[in-house]
């Protein structure tokens, strides 16, 4: 068994609003190990960037328990143990890509030579390598993302945690970005916790899918993925895929019964 990056036990968040609580997440209970590349997919308000804002530490639980590296959120954030990818790319305008690339190694105290070489490296595995002079407004959408994934991957976290972050972009360049994704995740065995609303999406990156219920969030179904580690595009024509996209369509439909 693989060693346990992530593990939340009985896991519980309520916000406390003008309005009354809010209940995000409810009882969720859920290992996530290393080199899993886990999508959470449920209906929007259902939790799952809540979720990985409570790996992140941007969130901070009301019950339960949840580790990170065996440590809490908080230790993991300090010790740099995960990057993370927004949904939008988030880059400042005024710098150039590697500029913006060097913002965390510049805030971590990475000597100039190692940031370049970090900066060098990161570019090579998002496809920038010539793109590193450019200023932001210079790129496609598709392109900030891969820089916005670049600078998430800079400081060589094990855990890369993504809040859709092809959500905005149109279903070719999706598809390309998804293609990309898989063989940087091949390539570097990291981590990744992937929020998404596609069954598509979900189904054609994930070793395992989370299908989560509407508010509260709760985990109405885990889905280990036999689908082998290549896949080319067309492999979402196969009955196998087919068969485990209607089972998360099934856990969606599921998790709709416990709305009130």
């Amino acid at each position: 068994m693989a060693d346990t990056v992530v593990s939340a036990q009985d896991l519980s968040l309520t916000f406390e609003t003008n309005d009354g609580p809010v209940h995000a997440l409810s009882q969720v209970n859920l290992d996530v190990h290393q080199g899993d590349f886990v999508s959470f997919i449920g209906p929007s308000g259902c939790g799952k960037t809540t979720f990985l804002r409570v790996i992140a530490d941007l969130e901070k639980p009301t019950g339960g328990s949840i580790s990170v590296n065996g440590m809490s959120p908080e230790q993991a954030r300090q010790a740099r143990a995960y990057g993370y990818v927004f949904q939008a790319a988030s880059l400042l305008p005024w710098r150039t890509i590697e500029k913006n690339i060097a913002v965390p190694l510049e805030i971590m105290g990475y000597d100039r030579a190692d940031q370049q070489e970090r900066i060098s490296r990161v570019l090579e595995l998002v496809d920038l390598t010539s793109f590193e002079k450019k200023y932001p407004w210079q790129l496609s959408g598709g392109m900030q993302q891969r820089a916005s994934i670049a600078r998430a991957l800079a400081f060589d976290a094990d855990l890369l945690l993504m809040d859709e972050p092809f959500g905005a972009l149109d279903e070719i360049v999706r598809d390309h970005l998804n293609e990309q994704l898989l063989k940087l995740w091949d390539t570097t065995n990291k981590t990744i916790c992937f929020v998404t609303h596609s069954i598509p999406e979900a189904v054609y990156l994930s070793t395992k899918i989370v299908v989560m219920s509407p508010r509260p969030g709760r985990v109405t179904d885990v889905i280990d993925s036999t689908l082998p580690r290549e896949r080319p595009l067309d492999i979402r024509e196969t009955p196998e895929f087919l068969a485990i996209a209607a089972r998360v369509r099934d856990g969606l439909r599921a998790g709709h019964s416990y709305e009130e």
